[in-house]
């Protein structure tokens, strides 16, 4: 998610009008409308006022509205005031590098107040309209800290889904190479690929696939492809994006509730959906090559270069300069070095039975295409075929000598095991071992969302 889109929030009659409608309505101001005041008024007296308010009754719950206030704010008189008071009362000296304001603020206790959320709501509802109901009377209703929330620099689904996408077949897909990047699915029978090239421009993608409805979700910052299922017990959620980031990963939002949701936690996180034990079911999405899974699908179907968006879907054209670096484009509260930030994992976990979390280094499965691991007691074992891609079964106490590196696996005892999409099959006994559902990430994102994770390198 970039800023993609130019968009002034000085647009008075929209900040005026709402803190009108929200703020001002009793005697006493409230301390975070002294921020707004930089927004609502261009009077330099007016500003002059708020500057003087917040330097003699500072508080420390003051640094993420002046932060935040600094970030949006184009007067370069009430700016440099202002952050002269933030330097000065935090010795801090920062400048306009929000990074490290940021990092400065994540790595202490939080210490905002809960009317940071109306300031926040009419902050950002000058942005897009649809802004404030993800944080307008939230503060009960919010399990992360709403300081790590950061706009992402676009508008509600500014970054638009693909809705039902069309899909076509391998034959007329001439626009795509073998060595193309897709993430590949299969539910029920019904198999596909989503090239990289695409995806990238709409970070996600909503339909029904094998007759399940499902929200497949990129977020390009993290490298996380998450295939969700979007009905839970009964009810069917429409994901979209939010346009906001919490730990430089993607925050969806669905449209009944406008709450927000964790896109590598499958759960809401802000608003009315938070705290009624809502956890969307996952399944595995194949992050490989064009000509491999063709090779292994030829009745796979394929996205159609027709979105209905005019974008350059030439490969590797979106986020190319993201891609090129090390080098992250949203600040994190603490890295950790053990791997470099984008270096690709597999993730492996148990949402509904364990907190036990398990990142393995792609680096090293690359070099152990059979790779034996155990989560919750249960054995599993890791399949990396020559594109690179990643699929794990449970494999109970089989021990695999060899793999072709395609389907086909051998067992200790010469049974010859065949890997689909969905199960592991006993070529001999037609025995079938289920899939682990599993996907792949930047170690810097994925770490950053399970600080506690196991790394295998």
């Amino acid at each position: 998610m970039v800023r993609i889109v130019f968009i002034s929030i000085f647009i008075l009659n929209l900040f005026c009008g709402y803190s009108q409608n929200v703020t001002g309505t009793g005697i006493t101001k409230e301390k975070y409308e002294y921020f707004l005041d930089f927004f609502t008024s261009r009077n330099p007296q007016t500003h002059k006022k708020a500057l003087k308010y917040i330097d003699t009754n500072w508080l420390e719950d003051f640094e993420i509205l002046a932060i935040e206030s600094l970030y949006f704010l184009k007067s370069p008189s009430a700016s440099s005031k202002l952050l002269n008071i933030l330097q000065k009362k935090t010795k801090k000296n920062y400048r306009y590098d929000f990074n490290a304001w940021f990092a400065y603020l994540w790595n202490k206790k939080q210490t905002y107040h809960s009317s940071y959320y109306t300031f926040k709501a009419i902050l950002h509802k000058a942005i897009d309209p649809r802004f404030d109901k993800y944080f307008l009377d939230r503060e009960q209703q919010s399990t992360i800290r709403l300081d790590e929330v950061r706009w992402g620099g676009v508008l509600q689904d500014g970054i638009p889904p693909l809705r039902n996408p069309k899909m076509i077949s391998p034959a007329k897909a001439s626009y795509l190479n073998d060595k193309d990047i897709v993430f590949g699915i299969s539910i029920n029978g019904d198999t596909r690929a989503y090239p990289k090239r695409i995806l990238a421009w709409h970070e996600m993608f909503t339909d029904q696939v094998g007759n399940v409805p499902v929200a497949g979700v990129y977020c390009t910052l993290c490298g996380t492809v998450i295939l969700y299922k979007t009905e839970k017990d009964g009810v069917k959620y429409q994901m979209g994006t939010s346009g906001f980031l919490y730990r430089s990963n993607k925050l969806m939002y669905d449209k009944k509730t406008q709450s927000l949701w964790n896109t590598l936690w499958g759960k809401p996180v802000i608003g009315p959906l938070v705290g009624k034990n809502i956890e969307l079911d996952y399944l595995s999405v194949v992050t490989t090559t064009w000509g491999e899974w063709k090779e292994r699908h030829p009745e796979t179907t394929v996205l159609s270069l027709k979105t209905g968006h005019q974008r350059d879907y030439d490969e590797g054209v979106a986020y190319q300069e993201y891609f090129a670096t090390d080098e992250l484009m949203f600040m994190i509260p603490k890295k950790d070095t053990r791997l470099k930030n984008k270096q690709e994992i597999l993730a492996i976990r148990l949402p509904s039975k364990t907190d036990q979390n398990i990142a393995i280094s792609s680096k090293f499965l690359k070099k152990n295409n059979i790779y034996k691991g155990t989560i919750n007691n249960l054995n599993f074992t890791v399949f990396t075929d020559k594109s690179g891609a990643h699929r794990v079964y449970f494999t109970k106490n089989l021990e695999f000598r060899s793999y072709d590196k395609g389907a086909l696996a051998t067992t200790e005892n010469g049974d010859i095991w065949k890997l689909h999409e969905n199960h592991l099959e006993n070529s001999t006994t037609k025995e079938k071992l289920d899939r682990l559902p599993t996907h792949n990430a930047f170690w810097f994102g994925y770490q950053a969302a399970f600080p506690g994770v196991q790394l295998i390198k």
